[in-house]
């Protein structure tokens, strides 16, 4: 049975929160460990850690990166897993000002490259190695001798480097420890100068175009939205959120690491997704709330189907992050046991779910539509109805604002979207309208009750597994191939990833190519996510163009389609 209806759960919420105060990451933390100094903040498998620990181990990790000549504003980059240390420096690198820049664990060498680079990042704390990839090796040929000299002239602003112990990489002689920056003891001054204002987070998504960019995102933006998860998804006291999302995406971090400590819940990270381990730790550790993608919520009802688990404790799922089959939303309910699903949409632009369906909506809501601008209590703006971020659809061709149930460009505004991309001020104008709207790249339409259903793409970038994948990265270097005159990458749906890649690939003629080794040669080079499931052999007259002679992807995903079918 759920903890009481939706408004008296908002309303205990809003009994503590009557006003909003803008407040520092580190701060939000503090302010729960007041209210709930030992309740569980974080759950493992090995140990709990409550709020008061977490403050601690947070400040020690503060005053050492202070003692490493962290200044207010500099960049620190972080490459782990949903380990409790990523969470402790999260707060850590808050508390003196500095800036986080969590990079995806599946990025590989010249990614890694361009992000510690691009980002001005002064201090990398990385894992050794994580699912096959080697970070220690990795660094080797990006900035040779790092372990004693940080980037060299390849990474001039790298200072020094941090190892997180995980695998079974054998220890570098000359390598430090991530376990050497905990100091033996706290220093609370570090926190004195610390602005809401101030950029907290660096986030680099791919785009539409281009290669990644740093999505800024502020103190005051990302605990305004995590209030606003809470209070939207009208948390009850304690809740316990159970998720595999990596913590270096918005999902996760705002969703779920940082929505817990406003009714003083608790989290249960988990390093990678495993369907059985995942049913155990609901059971073991009386989980109540779940953050799913389609990939995951489907493996979910198949091993529950196949297996015995205590589930009584699940009422809750947030369930986003691409496209979903019709019928999962009663499997939730009817094999899972959930009771209050919701869904929305959202970009990192924009936070993390800027939409979301209401708990108790029909499952009608769930199934056609991505929610309405969420509803997020004392965080939200007046000016734009008490919301984070308000959205419009407007033509594509002539910025016209169009009718509700018009498809056009969905354009967001607010105190919830980003100021721009780090160090790209062209990338940061063509992201805006002249009158200072985020184009989001996404169709869709808006009905009579604000909620927003998508209906395709602008752009050509699509998600798999939920993982944004930009096609002219696969493209580019699948042309490099001597044998190759073209690539067209598209996305085809995917039942449970949401979408894979196929490539359209286009040899020289008398060139015989091996779609397995192209396969190969993609996955050495880029994150697995990116690698295409499907490579297709085909000849020039086969690829559909403009007159001006560009390929018409859409026509592409229709042929693999025909020719494949939904994955």
């Amino acid at each position: 049975m759920l903890p009481g209806s939706v408004g008296q759960r908002r309303a205990a919420i809003h009994a503590n929160y009557p006003t909003w105060t803008p407040l520092t990451l580190h701060r939000a933390l503090d302010l729960a460990a007041e209210h709930h100094a030992d309740r569980p903040f974080l759950i493992t498998d090995d140990r709990t850690w409550s709020y008061v620990e977490m403050v601690a181990w947070s400040k020690r990790l503060a005053e050492g990166l202070r003692l490493e000549g962290v200044r207010p504003g500099e960049k620190i980059a972080i490459i782990l897993a949903n380990y409790p240390e990523f969470v402790a420096l999260k707060y850590a690198v808050s508390r003196v000002g500095a800036v986080a820049v969590p990079i995806n664990m599946l990025n590989r060498r010249d990614e890694l490259s361009y992000l510690l680079g691009q980002s001005d990042a002064v201090l990398l704390v990385t894992m050794d190695c994580f699912r096959g990839n080697d970070y220690l090796a990795a660094l080797d040929e990006i900035a040779p001798g790092w372990s004693s000299t940080g980037g060299g002239s390849a990474l001039s602003a790298l200072r020094s480097v941090l190892v997180f112990q995980v695998g079974q990489v054998a220890q570098r002689p000359g390598t430090r420890s991530f376990n050497e920056l905990e100091a033996s003891s706290p220093v609370d001054a570090v926190t004195d100068d610390v602005d809401p204002a101030m950029l907290c987070d660096l986030i680099y998504t791919s785009g539409t175009t281009g290669p990644p960019k740093g999505v800024m995102l502020t103190h005051d933006m990302v605990t305004r939205t995590a209030f606003g998860a809470a209070y939207g998804r009208a948390f009850e006291a304690g809740r316990r959120v159970i998720f595999s999302l990596p913590l270096f995406h918005v999902f996760g971090y705002l969703e779920g690491m940082l929505a817990v400590s406003w009714v003083g819940g608790a989290i249960i990270p988990q390093i990678r997704f495993d369907a059985a381990a995942t049913l155990h730790a609901i059971e073991r550790h009386r989980a109540t709330d779940a953050l799913l993608i389609p990939a995951m919520s489907i493996a979910l009802i198949d091993e529950a189907q196949s297996g015995s688990y205590d589930l009584t404790s699940l009422r809750f799922a947030l369930a986003s992050g691409g496209r979903a089959p019709r019928r999962l939303w009663q499997k939730l309910e009817n094999v899972l046991g959930i009771e209050e699903i919701t869904t929305g949409y959202g970009m990192t632009e924009t936070t993390a779910s800027s939409t979301v369906t209401r708990p108790g909506d029909p499952i009608e809501r769930l199934m056609t539509t991505n929610g309405r601008p969420r509803d997020v209590g004392a965080a939200g703006d007046t000016g734009i109805d008490g919301r984070l971020v308000a959205y419009e659809v407007r033509d594509p061709a002539t910025g016209q604002r169009l009718a509700n149930g018009e498809v056009g460009e969905l354009v967001a505004k607010g105190p919830g979207v980003t100021i721009g991309y780090y160090r790209k001020p062209e990338a940061t104008a063509a992201a805006f309208t002249a009158d200072g709207w985020l184009r989001t790249g996404d169709l869709g339409t808006i009905d009579p009750d604000d909620y927003i259903s998508l209906a395709g793409r602008l752009k050509e970038s699509y998600r798999c597994g939920g993982e944004q994948v930009l096609p002219t990265e696969v493209e580019d270097l699948l042309t490099m191939h001597p044998d190759i005159v073209q690539a067209h990458v598209v996305p085809l749906p995917d039942e449970r990833m949401g979408e894979v890649g196929v490539a359209f690939v286009v040899p020289r003629i008398g060139a015989q190519v091996d779609p397995a080794a192209l396969a190969s040669l993609v996955a050495a080079k880029l994150a697995r996510f990116k690698v295409p499931r499907h490579f297709l052999i085909v000849s020039d007259s086969e690829i559909p163009t403009t007159a001006s002679g560009r390929a018409q992807k859409f026509i592409l995903t229709q042929k693999a389609i025909d020719m494949i079918g939904h994955s």
